[in-house]
């Protein structure tokens, strides 16, 4: 009988409270000695957690399985046609999981030094182009009252930060009274990056700001719940803020009132912008890249694919040679 948990898929009895402590204990690793966000640390669970449970059902405690289980694991996952990405990090946290075991002396070996990564390809991010952007702020702006404010807020900041969306829901509201030219945003593994507002955005902002009180109960952040108080988007869920859901629909919602396909936007698609559109005027990738908080630049380069296949596509369609049959 499955034990339940909150914060993941349930572990089976039979792998012994031993599993569940080595897999604590690499958890807590990743986050104190690598910084992996709370996300990350969710779906490594929730990976493990899976493993766990197939390696149960053949009789198999999850820290002494071998290379054959592993592999028939991946290829049960093979079948379910699971997305190359998704396969690849549930590969990554087996190997992670397995080296912390090989690492403080559980085991003498790595059952999943011989398993083969399946290939990724590299996609190029979506984004909209500049002319697209700017009617879904102009839609933005036509949305009345406080609700078409912090809106028009949503989409400026993102367009003009580069912000996860993560950052942005969980944006104290200290960080937008600071100084107005820059926000304080705290990243991936907690790392801290200083990321400048753009004239457009600060009035958005700063439009917010004079109703934003009216989304706390009552109007007053006095009398509010601290939980709620504390963020520049207050909301009356678990974690007080807005989440990251309903921030992507308030997005698509927008999409359909722009005339555009809401297929097509995500707060994540306004990050891309952000980094595509300054690569087009002539920022560099350094900069683009600290802005983004990016730990790699290698990262950030995908943004100059995106400009390449531009510049193919302009050519296959405008040259004259290219359209010769």
């Amino acid at each position: 009988m499955p034990v339940s948990r909150n914060d993941g898929p349930p572990l089976v009895v039979g792998e012994t409270a031993v599993v569940s402590r080595r897999l604590e204990a690499f958890l807590e690793m990743l986050a104190a000695e690598r910084g992996a966000a709370r996300l990350t640390l969710a779906a490594y669970r929730n990976d493990l957690a899976a493993l766990a449970g197939f390696l149960a059902a053949r009789g198999t405690a999850l820290e002494d399985a071998d290379a054959a289980a592993l592999h028939d694991y991946l290829a049960t996952l093979a079948t379910r046609h699971l997305a190359p990405r998704t396969l690849a990090r549930r590969l990554s946290a087996m190997r992670q999981f397995y080296r912390f075991l090989v690492g403080d002396g559980s085991r003498s070996d790595d059952p999943t030094a011989g398993l083969d990564a399946p290939r990724l390809g590299r996609p190029l991010p979506k984004i909209l182009s500049e002319s697209e952007i700017g009617r879904l702020i102009a839609a933005a702006v036509s949305v009345p009252g406080d609700e078409g404010a912090r809106l028009r807020c949503i989409v400026e900041l993102l367009y003009a930060t580069g912000l996860r969306v993560s950052e942005l829901v969980t944006l104290p509201l200290a960080a937008a009274r600071r100084d107005p030219r820059f926000l304080l945003v705290r990243g991936k593994g907690g790392k801290e990056r200083i990321v400048p507002l753009s004239e457009p955005s600060r009035q958005g902002l700063g439009v917010y700001l004079a109703c934003r009180d009216r989304f706390l109960p009552g109007g007053d952040p006095k009398t509010a719940d601290p939980k709620m108080a504390r963020w520049l988007f207050p909301s009356r869920g678990a974690d007080g803020h807005l989440t990251r859901q309903r921030c992507g629909q308030l997005l698509k919602e927008l999409a359909v009132a722009a005339g555009l396909d809401p297929a097509r936007l995500s707060p994540h698609v306004l990050r891309h912008a952000f980094a595509s559109h300054l690569l087009d005027h002539g920022a560099d990738l350094r900069s683009v890249q600290q802005m983004l908080g990016h730990a790699d630049i290698a990262t950030t380069q995908i943004y100059t694919h995106v400009q390449t296949e531009r510049l193919r596509r302009l050519v296959e369609t405008a040259h004259p040679l290219a359209r010769r049959k």
